[in-house]
């Protein structure tokens, strides 16, 4: 990692550098796809052209040391320009990507707003991180900051050039199926994620971008409140390292792109940590108002928020100073508006037999055993990666020594004596231990989901942030690998999210994507596309508009609703598979079999035995041969998927229906979140 600025005579030749190489770059796009080469090939080949042409302008002359002799080559020389080579191809791809799919520019001027975009990286890569002629005496404290601040630059940018780029994931697509069924709950999850989603397509209509909006704002809130909650415990330089956190660590990143419950749940658990801070630590009344709304907007997102107040409790029993809030009555306030703004959940829920808060009970807690202890343990490390959780452990048990709290309610500047402070470790321990051990004792006896902690550890980014900063000098052996380990883990991760996201946008050069939909998220506009025409022949040939039952729980269903449209009109009508007596979530409450029966119905499938069953024949009459089509895009295949045309009985075969239970499935009933 390197900080510094750029000496006053060395910044005109980065400017001709930059200027020459954008060039070199867009001339050479111009040839490569005037000569044939795809959009996606033409423009790799000519950044690397202009990466080449400006690294060697660069070394041997922009950054050229006093004398004039360049810059002498080295392996960490060479891995740091390709790191910062990736990252610009990445943005740069994004941005490309937005220009000719969103704006609809031909690919020779989209080319210029790609080239502008990787400039700014590469410029900014190479003063900052590449050549150490500019590199600084300054502090390691310093050097962070500007980490920081390039790094949330870069996060932010990079995530808004594929919000509408890339396809929607099958759970995004279910959750805009939310939005289309507006309610105050539903089966599954509360109410919040179908509120973002209806709001965000009001706003920008019903794309992706749309979609996804609300993930990116709410990840704003997320850097706002864990830069205050930062810089409060550990101070303003241990908080720029915190959002740095937020912004690059694999959870955090995904939240702000993908729209699930976890996008508003993890805004309003960072929310609910800054104000019990405030409250607890410093004693603020008013602060139990943020508590209360933040917890009653977790409540609406996603239900594991109440961990939090256990968390609370214990800290209020344990702490001597914050045993006084169960004598007032602000505590019992916050708690009574959480609830007030929860309401809608329960109203729900009484209306519908409790079906939610079973769903989320009950029916986990009596599923089958399964001990899966080491899976939530790789799950916390694909979240947080294997640096950032044994960094989130270090800084529980270790307590960073070097590190020094911050004083709750002072300046970032004024720093008390640490045995006047209110326990700021015991304020990180409990809210990221408490949550934690409930999820560890329920992974102890059955399947826990790899999502469901990514929230808690929002506790400790700020003490991982802290030891980031603290002196080496007096380290023990663990705290200075993960020094010399972080920037390292964060600048891979970056180059992982942005080639990954361009890789499923454009596929690899000329071959496409390697595994067929679904198990990645692509060609499901294909798909739809697809679905669509057949819908439109039965339409034509039946005079109804047919329904369109996928086989699965509900990733077929959900991404025909959002595709299989036909400039904007609905050749069919996606119902679930509920239709056919089969788990299917929420379609099960929006369709009922009773009163489509006797429609045209096209069953889909990725499988050819999920629908070259007899056992269908129990809910369906008048069916034809299965048929099978592929999926082109950017005229590859890349997939194929079975169906078949019938209608749905207009009364089930009792005996055939009594055997339908077992029709092969692909999925757990269960979801991931």
């Amino acid at each position: 990692m390197a900080g510094g600025t750029l000496p006053a005579g060395h910044i005109g030749r980065v400017a001709i550098v930059g200027l020459t190489g954008m060039a070199v770059d867009f001339l050479a796009f111009q040839a490569f796809f005037l000569l044939g080469a795809g959009l996606n090939s033409a423009q790799i080949l000519s950044f690397g052209l202009a990466t080449l042409f400006n690294a060697a302008l660069n070394a041997r002359w922009a950054f050229a040391a006093e004398d004039g002799k360049p810059l002498p080559r080295s392996g960490d020389h060479i891995a740091r320009l390709l790191v910062v080579a990736l990252l610009a191809l990445s943005l740069r791809g994004g941005v490309l990507a937005c220009a000719t799919g969103l704006l609809g520019l031909p690919a020779p001027s989209a080319i210029l707003f790609a080239i502008g975009a990787a400039a700014v990286v590469s410029t900014g890569g190479a003063a900052f991180f590449v050549f150490p002629s500019v590199r600084s005496p300054a502090t390691g404290a310093a050097r962070w900051r500007v980490a920081a601040i390039g790094i949330v630059g870069y996060s932010v940018a990079l995530r808004l050039m594929f919000l509408g780029t890339a396809e929607l994931l099958p759970q995004e697509a279910y959750y805009w199926n939310y939005a289309q069924h507006l309610d105050i709950g539903y089966l599954d999850h509360p109410p919040m994620v179908a509120w973002l989603i209806w709001a965000g397509t009001a706003l920008f209509g019903n794309n992706e971008f749309g979609v996804r909006i609300a993930a990116w704002l709410c990840w704003g809130v997320t850097a706002f409140f864990s830069f205050g909650l930062a810089g409060r415990l550990f101070g303003r330089q241990a908080a720029f390292v915190c959002v740095l956190l937020v912004a690059a660590l694999p959870f955090y990143f995904g939240t702000g792109l993908v729209m699930t419950p976890d996008a508003p749940l993890t805004a309003c658990w960072a929310g609910a940590l800054f104000f019990m801070e405030g409250a607890l630590r410093g004693g603020q009344r008013r602060a139990w108002w943020g508590v209360g709304i933040c917890i009653g907007l977790g409540l609406l997102s996603k239900y594991t928020i109440a961990l939090l107040g256990p968390a609370a409790l214990l800290f209020m029993l344990l702490d001597a100073r914050a045993r006084v809030w169960f004598r007032r009555p602000e505590p019992y306030l916050a708690a009574a508006l959480a609830l007030v703004l929860f309401a809608p959940v329960i109203v729900w829920n009484v209306e519908n037999g409790l079906a939610s808060f079973a769903f989320q009970s009950t029916r986990r807690i009596e599923g089958a055993f399964r001990f899966s202890l080491p899976e939530l343990l790789l799950g916390v490390a694909g979240l947080l990666t294997p640096t950032g959780l044994v960094a989130a452990f270090a800084a529980l048990w270790l307590r960073e020594r070097g590190v020094r709290p911050q004083a709750p309610g002072l300046s970032p500047g004024a720093i008390r004596d640490q045995s006047d402070l209110p326990g700021p470790w015991l304020f990180v321990g409990l809210f990221t231990l408490v949550p934690l051990a409930v999820f560890v004792a329920y992974s102890l006896f059955h399947m826990a989901r790899l999502n469901w902690t990514g929230p808690l550890w929002l506790a400790v980014l700020p003490a991982i942030a802290a030891g980031l900063l603290a002196p080496t000098d007096h380290a023990g052996a663990l705290q200075r690998h993960l020094h010399r380990a972080f920037m390292p883990t964060l600048a891979i991760s970056l180059i992982v999210y942005g080639l990954g996201l361009n890789y499923l946008v454009a596929g690899l050069p000329g071959l496409g994507h390697v595994a067929d939909v679904p198990a990645l998220p692509v060609a499901w506009r294909a798909f739809g596309g697809e679905a669509a025409a057949i819908a439109d022949e039965v339409r034509t040939a039946t005079g109804e508009a047919p329904l369109l039952i996928g086989l699965d729980t509900y990733n077929i269903a959900s991404e025909l609703a959002f595709y299989a449209t036909d400039n904007g009109a609905a050749p069919g009508v996606s119902v679930g598979r509920g239709v056919l007596d089969q788990p299917s979530l929420m379609y099960g409450y929006w369709y009922s079999a009773d009163t489509l029966r006797g429609r045209p119905a096209i069953l889909f499938a990725f499988t050819r035995r999920q629908i070259d069953n007899p056992l269908l024949d129990a809910h369906l009459s008048d069916s034809g041969e299965v048929g099978q089509r592929d999926l082109v895009q950017n005229g590859r295949v890349e997939g194929h998927f079975y169906y078949r045309v019938g209608r749905l009985r207009a009364q089930p075969d009792s005996a055939g229906a009594a055997q339908a239970t077992v029709i092969p499935q692909t999925e757990s009933a269960i979801r991931s979140n």
